[in-house]
């Protein structure tokens, strides 16, 4: 089983969560790309996996403006029934993460983790804390593909 990791990165915040869910993942025995969503240009680009995660940072109360015209290409990509997930790095507000899910959720009609959208304060990304919540949420993804 493959799983992609999508996301989008202004300050490394969130491409290390990318990184930290990758090895959760791992640890639940599967394999994983993370590419930045600005290498995925067609829905083709996605094809070939069994789950999917999506990231970005929240910028003024919202996901990033790359995030949303990825979201378009991956509306093409046919995810109806795949495992799911979101994540989003934020200052104060966290609201991307939660909008990606629901998207995901509802308009691609996937099948989310239970956990939810992840969302960390940016601070918290860099700590044992953060580390242990973006494996927890990988390993947890890997477990649901797994059955």
């Amino acid at each position: 089983m493959k799983v992609l990791i999508a996301y989008v990165s202004r300050t490394g915040n969130t491409a290390k969560m990318a990184d930290y869910i990758a090895e959760g993942v791992r640890f639940a025995g599967l394999t994983v790309d993370t590419k930045k969503v600005a290498e995925i240009k067609t829905a083709k680009d996605l094809a070939g996996y069994d789950g999917y995660v999506f990231g970005c940072p929240t910028y003024h109360k919202d996901m990033t403006a790359s995030m949303k015209t990825f979201l378009f290409i991956a509306e093409k990509a046919n995810l109806t029934g795949k495992v799911g997930g979101a994540f989003a790095s934020h200052t104060h507000s966290g609201e991307s993460g939660p909008m990606i899910a629901d998207t995901m959720q509802f308009v691609f009609k996937m099948d989310m983790v239970d956990l939810g959208a992840l969302s960390l304060k940016e601070s918290i990304v860099n700590t044992d804390e953060g580390l242990k919540a973006c494996q927890k949420y990988g390993k947890n993804l890997g477990e649901k593909l797994s059955g």
